[in-house]
């Protein structure tokens, strides 16, 4: 077992201790063995995947896999820790890894499933968010618990959490690498979270640019008087999120005034210029 990174709250070695070992060494057939239905790591790196499957095909599997028996088929075996390692196995062609076969319970196999990847930085920050909310929603962890347990800050817990409260589009953005963690913890709490996340995708902006932007738009919506008319306001929202750009009008009650479009680069000026030609 790989030595226990310093910080971390508790190791696999540590949470083995813990468990009863029913048989330190043994091989058992790939096929016997099933994924971790608490598996927080719903996306494995494709390259790290093939690395692991070459390194499996010269020296073979070094470290066993962690499993406990299957409570839904008695001839199988659940994977509680070591789910990359079979999958890189059957790519290698092997019929048989060596394992390690304990007695747990679901919540020691969450615990587990959280601890290994987390010890590899493994999982990605949604998948992390994800792990920590099972513990507190089934297993009624609370967030200090979680943090002690994992052995990182409470407010790394508090964060981490918060990004589930992001929208479904932003989640599938972070999800897919389009956007990161960094990226999307500046939009937490901001109820136009989806539209400046496309805008940060659209620019290619970093994450200090992503906090320089999302603060000018903030202090530009902040500009708007609190007492406008609710209509001029809803009207203002739809043309940003139609053009991407923000925009002021001023209306009297004469319904004269003046309609004002913010641009920072001579391209979004442009663009302002391209729309009025092509519509009169």
């Amino acid at each position: 077992m790989d030595k226990i990174k310093k910080g971390l709250g508790r190791g696999l070695s540590s949470l083995i201790g813990e468990t009863k070992i029913e048989t330190q060494k043994n091989q058992l057939p790939i096929s016997d063995l099933i994924p971790n239905k608490y598996q927080p790591r719903k996306i494995f790196d494709e390259r790290n995947l093939e690395d692991l499957t070459n390194s499996i095909k010269e020296r073979g599997m070094i470290q066993p896999i962690i499993v406990r028996k299957s409570n839904e088929d008695k001839l199988k075996y659940e994977i509680i820790a070591g789910e990359r390692r079979w999958l890189a196995a059957q790519r290698a062609g092997l019929h048989e890894v060596p394992v390690v076969v304990t007695i747990a319970d679901d919540l020691k196999s969450l615990e587990f499933a959280i601890v290994e990847n987390v010890q590899r930085h493994d999982l990605n920050p949604l998948e992390e968010a994800q792990g920590y909310k099972r513990l507190i929603e089934e297993f009624s962890y609370d967030q200090e618990k979680v943090a002690k347990f994992i052995g990182k800050s409470r407010s790394h817990i508090a964060n981490s959490l918060r990004l589930l409260t992001l929208p479904d589009e932003v989640i599938k953005l972070i999800e897919t690498q389009k956007i990161t963690a960094g990226h999307a913890k500046i939009l937490v709490g901001l109820e136009n979270a989806n539209f400046l996340a496309n805008k940060i995708l659209e620019k290619k902006l970093s994450v200090r640019q992503a906090e320089k932007f999302v603060k000018i738009f903030k202090s530009n919506k902040k500009q708007k008087s609190k007492d406008k008319d609710p209509n001029i306001t809803d009207l203002e929202n739809t043309l940003t999120n139609k053009i991407g750009l923000n925009v002021h009008i001023k209306n009297n009650r004469r319904n004269k005034g003046s309609i004002t479009f913010f641009y920072k680069e001579i391209d979004q000026l442009n663009k302002i210029v391209e729309l009025i030609k092509l519509n009169y």
